[in-house]
């Protein structure tokens, strides 16, 4: 009989309070809450985690990850990825589409993906499909095994093997998923023309950000709203960083339209003015843009305009960077971060009065529900996952590169000194890392299907019976057939 763990804390982070609490685990689940106690006088020393006065809160979910593995593993893979994830508190990333070859826009495309992701995941992991022109038809099977959701570029999205789609293409994604309860996310940005000349020097960094205007999320961001009003399927935007966009997207949302909006924390603690020449760990796209502009965002995110808050952890070789050497309109564009979330929110949103309910609300809860995980992820209740961070909203510490566990050690906050520091992160109730360190020999993450009305849709307990990746094959056993494959609760 698998044996009752408890974590008691004088700070533990409901939605209506924060409070002492005792929460109790068994098989990886949480089977009682106890607000406004910290007696555990009924276990045992062996069953019990103290952690006085610093928060627990429910683990962090990231829904927004590049892990890039398999096709692109020197820029990041599943084991750096999955490992920078815990050391910040996180215990659920959310993987893109892109930039892993092949992408995630087949159901072959997605059972090679897990293959290459097995036995290597040290935090839970889930994945988004792809909508790419002529892919229309493999939505639904995707949607019926389990993928989170899917998402689409309205612009050039950086690799050739994950093409842009037009309007119509758009349309004909969200008809096939207007029967479903999944969700189309979009990277927000159109082509609009060239807005530099040669004679802006490409070294600064204001080139760039005139070459990606706000006016290109607009044109966007507007065509995305009259699909999603037409068709009434749910439409997310990812990384908004145009304010000029946050009045027609809060009409929109006050018609009822369902339109989700999320931001990134680069887009919210730098700013475009700060950035010095050929600086290009700060390049991103949309851009990090002005301090005004930062501003009404942070007041979207508190108005609720804005429902969540992620990395976008978009990392590369060195050699695509080269920051202080390579200019900005020639850098690969992307933000490696996935690891410094929570402080780089909490530095920010502390100063501003935002409390340790809002950081779980858009930091765990919203992304869970985002990616139709609500189920299980995101939320101290019973019955869900006992996923924990556990972290001292008052300590500081300065990044160093000798610290970063993501693959490539390239990021902006490097150097920067950040509140809130992770002491131990909590896997299904099993601490992971622990004062700096991994706990465990080898990594312990599962993957996560999305839990929907759809009566054939798959989740962690009744997981996809086809394809099995190659990789799975090798290990099948007798009882893992197509139609029992045990493997994949556990299969990361």
């Amino acid at each position: 009989m698998a044996s009752v763990q408890v974590f008691s804390s004088n700070s533990v982070v409901f939605p209506d309070e924060t409070c002492k609490a005792v929460i109790e685990v068994k098989e990886g689940r949480i089977q009682r809450v106890s607000r406004h106690t910290t007696d555990v006088s009924a276990y045992s020393e062996s069953q019990i985690t103290r952690c006085g006065d610093l928060v627990l809160m429910a683990g962090v979910v990231d829904s927004h990850v590049h892990v890039n593995e398999p096709g692109r593993t020197a820029w990041e893979g599943y084991s750096s990825a999955t490992r920078a994830a815990a050391a910040g508190g996180i215990t659920t990333i959310v993987d893109m589409p892109l930039n892993s070859i092949p992408p995630t826009t087949s159901m072959a495309a997605w059972a090679e993906k897990m293959g290459a992701a097995k036995g290597q995941c040290w935090v839970d992991v889930g994945f988004w499909g792809g909508v790419v022109p002529g892919n229309s038809s493999e939505l639904r099977k995707m949607v019926d095994n389990g993928i989170c959701g899917f998402k689409c570029f309205l612009i050039h999205s950086g690799v050739d093997e994950f093409p842009s789609v037009d309007y119509e293409e758009v349309e004909e994604a969200l008809t096939q998923l207007s029967t479903t309860s999944s969700v189309l996310l979009f990277h927000a940005e159109c082509d609009i023309g060239p807005s530099v000349t040669d004679s802006d020097p490409s070294e600064k960094y204001s080139t760039f950000l005139k070459s990606r205007p706000q006016k290109m999320e607009e044109v966007a961001i507007e065509q995305v709203i009259s699909l999603c009003e037409k068709t009434k399927v749910r439409c997310h935007i990812v990384h908004l960083s145009a304010s000029r966009a946050l009045p027609m997207i809060r009409s929109a949302q006050s018609r009822g339209v369902p339109l989700s909006v999320e931001t990134c924390h680069h887009y919210l603690s730098l700013k475009a003015d700060d950035i010095p020449d050929n600086a290009t760990q700060f390049k991103c796209c949309p851009p990090i843009r002005e301090g005004e502009n930062q501003e009404q965002l942070w007041e979207a995110v508190r108005d609720g305009t804005i429902q969540q808050v992620v990395s976008d952890h978009s990392p590369c070789t060195p050699d695509l960077k080269l920051p202080g050497k390579m200019d900005f309109m020639e850098a690969w564009g992307g933000i490696a971060s996935v690891q410094f979330g929570l402080s780089v929110f909490w530095t920010e949103a502390s100063r501003r009065g935002f409390s340790l309910q809002d950081v779980a609300k858009l930091l765990s809860a919203g992304p869970a529900s985002q990616a139709s995980l609500a189920d299980r992820k995101g939320a101290l209740r019973e019955g869900y996952d006992a996923d924990f961070v556990i972290w001292d909203p008052s300590k500081t510490f300065t990044v160093l590169e000798s610290m970063i566990h993501h693959k490539n050690k390239i990021s902006p906050y490097i150097g920067k000194t950040l509140k809130g520091k992770v002491h131990k992160t909590v896997l299904r109730g099993t601490v992971i890392y622990d004062k700096d360190s991994f706990t465990e020999s080898a990594p312990r993450g599962s993957f996560v299907f999305a839990s929907r009305k759809n009566k054939n849709t798959r989740t962690r307990d009744n997981p996809p019976p086809h394809p099995i990746p190659k990789r799975c094959q090798e290990e099948e056993t007798e009882a893992a057939t197509a139609e029992d494959l045990s493997l994949w609760p556990h299969g990361c």
